[in-house]
């Protein structure tokens, strides 16, 4: 499925005899994350910017409407008005995707790839750390795609890649 702002029914309300908003995994998140002082998609959006990487912001009615996803109608002004503002990051980055076809997007995407590179990097038997690694999957000994390693892992079956189709 693609990365939208809708909760799949088992994970708004999880399971557990009480439907109280304790059970609901958008809650917990935003409980959680508040509880961590976690950025909020606009700080890490500064944040970013800051460090250089090229972003786009999210404008309030990419935020407020998105695309097909969670319909924000029900919030009061104040509350949507806090949202807005102050969203919190696992809807920013879910909002995201939603607005690129189900694709992780700026702030999503960094911070996918960037959990991706300090995994590699903070390996031990990592292939940055091995100077005479030279990639032999690509077209050429010039070229590696993260596609190619995708192919190579599924025997070159690119339908196992994508079982859902385009």
């Amino acid at each position: 499925m693609r990365i939208d702002t809708k909760l799949v029914n088992p994970l708004s309300v999880l399971p557990v005899a009480d439907p109280a908003p304790e059970n609901n995994l958008a809650f917990r998140n935003l409980l959680r994350a508040n509880m961590v002082k976690l950025a909020t998609g606009q700080q890490m959006v500064t944040f970013l910017k800051n460090k250089g990487v090229s972003i786009t912001k999210l404008t309030n009615a990419q935020i407020k409407n998105g695309n097909g996803g969670a319909n924000l109608g029900a919030l009061s002004t104040t509350q949507r008005n806090a949202l807005l503002s102050n969203t919190p990051l696992w809807f920013y980055i879910l909002r995201e995707a939603e607005l690129h076809q189900g694709k992780l997007h700026g702030v999503g995407a960094r911070i996918a790839a960037e959990t991706f590179h300090r995994a590699i990097e903070g390996s031990q038997f990592s292939i940055v750390r091995d100077t005479a690694f030279h990639p032999t999957l690509g077209p050429n000994n010039t070229t590696f795609r993260m596609v190619d390693l995708l192919n190579f892992a599924f025997n070159g079956n690119a339908a196992l890649l994508n079982p859902n189709g385009n």
